[in-house]
């Protein structure tokens, strides 16, 4: 009595299994032709062809390792690179630590140093962190080339990295902008300082500069953005040897805040862009790049802002910021624990399918609020 409903379901996989198997064929039939055609050519030809697939094999390799691989990545690295606050501002005279009879003989009108930049040395540790300690993934040829012509920015993985450090990259423009402008002079008829103005000329090097670009032999990025390194380094060490400037005032500081407000609110935009254009969930290929793009500019922007507390420690102990700071700073944290493996864009509302970009845009939009808080008390 059951014979016709088990026949029914052993042809019904029969057919499963055909189907399965006619499609496997199709796929794999070029390689099965590729390698009978192979295997007729002379040694020679053998041997030629056998290395240029080795080659590749070995740029793919590497290319996986320096993509998948985030060396030195530590959400609490402002940590160690910003001194305790203090409440001298950067660029302000700073006595050495004495005590006793040395103490007495050291007037404070002859100070032996100035406290340097705290922005600068994180902006200089972040650029470090995305050229030295890492491969800079964007102008890498196979990153041009794409995964046999097709982008990287459809693949669901091979591109996170590169959009993580394009958002700390856009973070290290705005902050070299803002030090050339406001930050490194006295109000706006003073000097530039030539090694700041060094430093944002480099970081406005074209992101995916080879060798070779189409106007013939070019410089590669990374060799280009270390020597902002250098130059955002050798600022700090003038600044240190009281032979630079940074001018910390409060209009400065609330001019910095505004533009950082600013340009979270375009990313944020972005995110909001890409929630309403999809939510195929899981199988948005273009969902990641925007949530590691942001992500990177929280990364970065965590420490650029740890950094701006101490170097202008002085305005905020003046205007009683430091709760307020403290509290930013700390959502700012939080929001880095965000890392899911896979990055789904799914509708908001959905059971099954988060929608990461959402989390990402409150996040943004969160620490958005408290800079524009910390901007109106300053203002007052």
């Amino acid at each position: 009595m059951l014979d016709p409903v088990v026949n029914f379901f052993t042809r019904l996989f029969q057919w499963i299994g055909r189907g399965i198997g006619f499609i496997i064929g199709v796929v794999l039939w070029p390689f099965m032709w590729a390698g009978r055609w192979y295997g007729q050519r002379g040694w020679i030809l053998k041997g030629g062809i056998g290395l240029v697939i080795l080659i590749l094999l070995g740029f793919y390799g590497r290319f996986f390792y320096i993509t998948q691989w985030w060396n030195a990545f530590d959400p609490d690295y402002p940590a160690a690179e910003v001194a305790a606050a203090g409440t001298a501002g950067a660029g302000e005279p700073v006595q050495p630590e004495q005590s006793g009879d040395a103490q007495n003989l050291t007037t404070a009108t002859q100070p032996t140093s100035c406290k340097p930049s705290a922005i600068a040395a994180v902006a200089a540790d972040l650029i470090d962190f995305n050229v030295n300690r890492n491969a800079w993934i964007s102008s890498t040829l196979l990153s041009k080339a794409g995964l046999f012509g097709l982008d990287w920015r459809r693949t669901p993985f091979f591109d996170n990295k590169a959009a993580f450090q394009l958002g700390i990259n856009q973070v290290l423009r705005r902050t070299t902008t803002e030090l050339v402008d406001t930050l490194g002079r006295v109000r706006g008829t003073s000097q530039i300082d030539e090694n700041l103005q060094k430093a944002r000329t480099a970081l406005a090097w074209d992101e995916t500069a080879w060798y070779i670009g189409w106007r013939g032999p070019t410089r590669p990025t990374p060799s280009v953005y270390r020597e902002a390194i250098a130059d955002l380094r050798t600022f700090n060490t003038s600044l240190e040897q009281c032979k630079a400037t940074f001018d910390p005032r409060a209009d400065n500081l609330m001019l910095f805040l505004d533009r950082i407000a600013s340009d979270i609110g375009s990313t944020s935009d972005i995110l909001r862009a890409r929630i309403e254009a999809s939510d195929a969930g899981w199988f948005d290929p273009r969902a990641d790049d925007r949530f590691w793009f942001a992500y990177g500019q929280l990364y970065a922007y965590y420490g650029i802002l740890t950094a701006t507390q101490s170097d202008f420690a002085n305005v905020i102990a003046e205007r009683n910021l430091k709760t307020l700071w403290d509290r930013m700073e700390s959502q700012l944290r939080a929001s880095l624990d965000v890392q899911p493996w896979i990055i789904s864009n799914g509708d908001e509302s959905s059971a099954f399918f988060p929608s990461h970009l959402a989390t990402m845009g409150f996040n943004l939009l969160q620490v958005r609020s408290n800079i524009v808080e910390l901007r109106s008390v300053l203002d007052r």
